[in-house]
């Protein structure tokens, strides 16, 4: 047997406070046992499963691993105005006017992240 990927860990300042931005926006739910102030805290998804660690670092450079976002029920700019007005930053803009491309973001504390364009979009494209 193989091993399997159990979760994505990120380290951050505040645990409880990132993990439930990343709740919000991949519309899942926090552990029935995570609450405000604990050192760790993990948000179940059906995409993939991340968890929180509470660290003293600051984050100090680019991220060497990030999450790639696809909207499966709104579109890329959709999903891209939704998620900045959770909280999110927009650090790069790479949309194309013919509908092509992807947007980088940061949460938060400063991790990057894309949010890419749905399947139909995808479709509609190629």
């Amino acid at each position: 047997m193989t091993s399997l990927v159990r979760h994505v860990t990120i380290d951050c300042a505040d645990a409880y406070a990132l993990a439930s931005f990343w709740a919000a926006v991949l519309d899942a739910k926090l552990a029935d046992d995570d609450e405000p102030g604990d050192p760790e805290a993990s948000v179940e998804s059906p995409g993939a499963n991340l968890l929180f660690i509470q660290v003293p670092e600051v984050k100090a450079v680019k991220n060497r691993v990030h999450l790639d976002l696809q909207p499966q029920d709104r579109t890329r700019d959709e999903e891209i105005e939704r998620v900045l007005a959770l909280g999110a930053t927009l650090l790069d803009d790479r949309r194309n006017a013919d509908g092509t491309g992807w947007a980088t973001l940061a949460d938060p504390e400063g991790n990057e992240f894309c949010v890419e364009r749905s399947v139909q979009e995808r479709a509609a494209t190629s």
